[in-house]
C-alpha cells in the first residue's frame, strides 16, 4: 500500500497546478485540468463509477454501496488539486531521504536548510522516509497528498472487497484562492457526510475554524503644494498608517495562537492622493469576530469625522464561518475519526484550524465536513515536507472510517 500511495503522490506533484488569485476565469488556471483529466483516467481504471471532470474542473466519482449496505450513510472524501502560486514557477523535483536522520536537511543546491530548530517535530520523524522538494519550489503535499491517499484508499476498498456504504469522491480546483467550494455540486456529490483530507500531521482532526472576512480601506486624499498644505492636505498614505495604528496592539498573526483571533495586514500601497490597504480578519468566536468588524467600522467613522466625509471607505467581505456549529449536531464524524485513528495506532489530535478549508463552506452548504490530516508539514513554502509513513497511516485511517460506517445499522439497533 505504501508503494502505491507514494508512487501516486510523486506523479501528482510533478504536474504543475498553481491557482491564481488575480484570475477571473473558472478554474483560475487551465493547468489544473491537466491533473483533473489524469485523475479521471486513473479513477476509471480503478473501477470508480462515473468518474468525470466538469467544465469548471471539479472531479467526481462514486463507489456504489456493497449489496445489503445501501441504507448506510454515504460518506464523501474531498481534496483539492491546486497549489499556491508562491514558489511554484517551475516543476517540482522531489527528493526522498530514506531512513531520515532526524537532523537538519540541506534542500538541494538551493542553500535552504530544513532545520530542526525551526520545525522541532522533525526529530520525531527519524527513521522514516522524508520527502522534500529541492528547496526551489513547494512540494505540493497540500493537497496532492490528500488525493493520493483517497485514491489509494479507494483502490484498497475495491480490491479487498471491504463492505461499505456508498463512497463519494471529489477533487476541487482553486481551494488556495478561497474558491474551492464555489461551484461544488453538493446534490450531485450525494454524500450525507464528508471529510476533507487537507490537514497537517497524520491523526489531526479539525472541526473548528476561523470566522473570516476580508476588509479593505480606501482613502481619498487631498493633495496640494506642501508649502501651502497647512490644515488642507490629507495624505492618504499617512491616513493608512493611522488606521493601522488604531488597531489593537498585539493582535497580529505573529502575536497569536490557538483560538486567538487577529487582524492581518496583507497589502498597503498608494500615494498622497489615494491609498488602499487590505486586512484579513479572523476569530473562532462569533461574538469576538463581530467585535473585530465593529472596531474597523468605528475607525472608519472616526477618521471621516476627523478628515471629512467619504475620506475613508471601508468594505468588508465575509469569507467563511466556523463550521463547528454544523459539525456538533453530527459529532459522530469526529468521534469516528478518532476511533479510526486509534485503531491504526496513531494518537488523534483535535486542533482548531487557524484558517479555513473547503469543508467549512461545504458544511454551511449542507454537507457536514470536518478536516483530516494528510501527514504533511510546513505547507505553502519551500520547506514543505511529508513522510511515506505518514501518508500510509492516513490511508489506513480512511479505510477504518469506511469500516466503522459500514456498521452504522448495528449502531442504530
Amino acid at each position: 500500500m505504501s508503494k502505491k500511495v507514494v508512487e501516486r503522490f510523486l506523479k501528482y506533484i510533478q504536474i504543475e497546478t498553481p491557482s491564481d488569485e488575480n484570475s477571473k476565469t473558472v478554474p483560475t488556471t487551465d493547468c489544473q485540468f491537466h491533473l483533473a483529466n489524469r485523475l479521471v483516467a486513473e479513477m476509471k481504471q480503478l473501477g470508480i463509477h462515473d468518474a468525470h471532470v466538469d467544465e469548471k474542473c471539479y472531479v467526481y466519482g462514486w463507489i456504489p454501496a456493497t449489496s445489503g449496505y445501501e441504507n448506510i450513510p454515504a460518506i464523501g472524501f474531498i481534496s483539492h488539486m491546486d497549489t499556491v502560486s508562491d514558489f511554484a514557477d517551475h516543476a517540482v523535483k522531489p527528493v526522498l531521504h530514506e531512513n531520515y536522520s532526524g537532523k537538519d536537511v540541506e534542500l538541494g543546491i538551493s542553500k535552504r536548510v530544513l532545520k530542526v530548530s525551526d520545525y522541532p517535530h522533525l526529530s520525531d520523524l527519524k527513521g522514516r522516509t522524508l520527502i522534500t522538494s529541492d528547496g526551489t519550489t513547494i512540494l505540493g503535499a497540500d493537497d496532492k497528498a490528500g488525493i493520493a491517499e483517497i485514491l489509494t484508499m479507494a483502490e484498497w476498498v475495491i480490491k479487498k472487497e471491504i463492505p461499505h456504504g456508498k463512497i463519494c469522491i471529489a477533487f476541487t480546483p482553486d481551494e488556495e484562492v478561497g474558491a474551492g467550494a464555489d461551484y461544488f455540486d453538493v446534490k450531485k456529490f450525494g454524500a450525507n457526510f464528508a471529510y476533507t483530507v487537507d490537514g497537517g500531521k497524520e491523526g489531526e482532526i479539525e472541526y473548528e475554524n476561523f470566522n473570516a472576512a476580508l476588509a479593505t480601506f480606501e482613502v481619498h486624499g487631498y493633495n496640494v503644494h506642501p508649502g501651502d498644505a497647512k490644515d488642507i492636505m490629507i495624505n492618504a498614505a499617512l491616513v493608512l498608517m493611522e488606521i493601522n495604528q488604531m488597531l489593537p496592539s498585539g493582535e497580529t498573526p505573529r502575536d497569536t495562537q490557538g483560538y486567538e483571533g487577529f487582524y492581518h495586514l496583507t497589502n498597503m500601497n498608494g500615494s498622497i492622493a489615494y491609498a488602499v490597504s487590505s486586512y484579513i480578519i479572523r476569530d473562532h468566536d462569533a461574538k469576538q469576530f463581530a467585535k473585530r468588524l465593529e472596531v474597523l467600522k468605528e475607525i472608519e467613522r472616526n477618521l471621516n469625522q476627523k478628515y471629512g466625509e467619504d475620506t475613508v471607505k471601508l468594505t468588508i467581505k465575509e469569507q467563511y464561518r466556523n463550521m463547528a456549529e454544523k459539525i456538533r449536531p453530527c459529532f459522530h464524524l469526529v468521534e469516528n475519526a478518532k476511533k479510526a485513528t486509534l485503531e491504526v495506532g496513531v494518537e488523534p489530535h483535535i486542533v482548531p484550524i487557524r484558517g479555513g478549508t473547503d469543508g467549512a463552506r461545504l458544511s454551511f452548504m449542507g454537507l457536514p465536513c470536518p478536516n483530516l490530516g494528510t501527514g504533511g508539514y510546513a505547507f505553502h513554502g519551500p520547506y514543505e515536507h511529508i513522510t511515506v509513513e505518514g501518508m500510509e497511516a492516513v490511508v489506513q485511517i480512511l479505510i477504518e472510517i469506511i469500516k466503522i460506517y459500514s456498521k452504522w445499522l448495528d449502531r442504530k439497533k
